[in-house]
């Protein structure tokens, strides 16, 4: 089937546009065919955007870790910087802008602010926005057919001179805008986590992936090297990234608190005013105070006030809540984010113990 065939519900009434996979399939992306270029953008576009991620200083760096020999040593002893947060708490609901392809909305918004900021805090934000849900992979002709012959997958790529980039789409309206730029019609989509997706770019010829290309200025490339600081520091559960973009209900607090025991956590780094290093914390409304916590060192560098990224345990984090003064902490801030009060922390608390 043809991701955007029309077919009819009867003989008299058109049905909407349809795809292969109604749903993420979870098939690992098997060893592919190179297949030609996206007609929708050309090499001048593609060089263009190449060159501009290339030159994004990556600041992913790590500090040190709480009760590491650093300035972040004494960690639970160090004065805290107090933080702006203006942020979306929750992420907005799921859309399908093509139905039965469920987008990825974060990674879509993320996309649509790129024309508004800074070419490299928008390049960061869709990094880290895409670690979480999937991408589309755009494949020439029938998905299933091919997967179920056993035959290689020719995903949909980019070549600029001698560099290939691979292709993912955010949504069902960029694929739509890929089939309509280059008007091949024989194609399906193929849902794949974003962590298989990245994989398959840095095992792969690629120097990076381009997300949505055809839908410019909404489009990103997001180079070898940052993908590859991506997967370093990543939870391959992405535990907590992905229950902070699904839908809230009452029992995510209790879920992310577990998470935190589990899943490579950092705090934010930097100097106090008289020079001294101090850790990163925010206040709500009624001026209580809540540590910040990161579930990746994007997380941080995406909040652009240059801080560094420092490692923290469970039991680290547990001994920084030491401070009575704290109220509990506040978990990737650049949003979606969640506070959590001390009560809720009891999972935490219990691994100072």
């Amino acid at each position: 089937m043809a991701l955007f065939s029309r077919r009819p519900k009867d003989s008299s009434e058109p049905q909407a546009q349809e795809a292969v996979d109604e749903s993420v399939d979870a098939t690992p992306v098997a060893p592919v065919a190179e297949a030609g270029a996206d007609a929708g953008a050309t090499d001048a576009d593609a060089d263009a955007d190449a060159a501009a991620a290339a030159s994004v200083n990556i600041s992913v760096s790590s500090f040190g870790g709480l009760g590491a020999t650093s300035p972040a040593a004494s960690a639970p002893k160090l004065q805290a910087r107090r933080t702006a947060r203006a942020a979306t708490r929750v992420a907005p609901p799921e859309t399908e802008t093509v139905p039965g392809l469920k987008d990825n909305v974060l990674v879509r918004e993320a996309l649509a602010r790129i024309a508004d900021g800074t070419a490299p805090q928008a390049l960061l934000d869709v990094a880290r926005q895409s670690l979480q849900g999937h991408l589309f992979l755009r494949v020439k002709g029938d998905a299933r057919a091919l997967l179920a012959e056993g035959k290689e997958l020719p995903l949909a790529m980019v070549k600029v001179g001698d560099r290939a980039f691979a292709l993912a789409y955010s949504s069902g309206a960029s694929l739509q805008a890929a089939v309509r730029a280059d008007g091949d019609a024989d194609t399906s989509a193929m849902g794949q986590p974003v962590l298989a997706v990245i994989r398959h770019v840095l095992a792969g010829p690629y120097e990076g992936l381009i997300i949505d290309q055809s839908s410019a200025p909404a489009r990103a490339v997001l180079p070898k090297d940052l993908l590859q600081k991506v997967v370093e520091k990543v939870d391959d559960q992405l535990a907590v990234k992905t229950l902070l973009a699904a839908e809230r209900t009452p029992g995510t607090a209790a879920a992310v608190a577990q998470a935190l025991t589990r899943a490579p956590l950092w705090v934010a780094v930097g100097k106090l005013e008289d020079g001294r290093p101090g850790i990163a914390e925010g206040r709500s409304e009624d001026g209580a105070r809540y540590l910040e916590v990161y579930s990746h060192p994007l997380e941080v560098a995406v909040m652009g006030r240059g801080d560094q990224a420092a490692p923290v345990t469970a039991g680290q984090l547990a001994a920084a809540l030491g401070d009575e003064g704290l109220s509990g902490v506040l978990v990737d801030p650049a949003g979606p984010w969640i506070r959590l009060s001390r009560d809720e922390l009891a999972p935490v608390l219990a691994a100072a113990d």
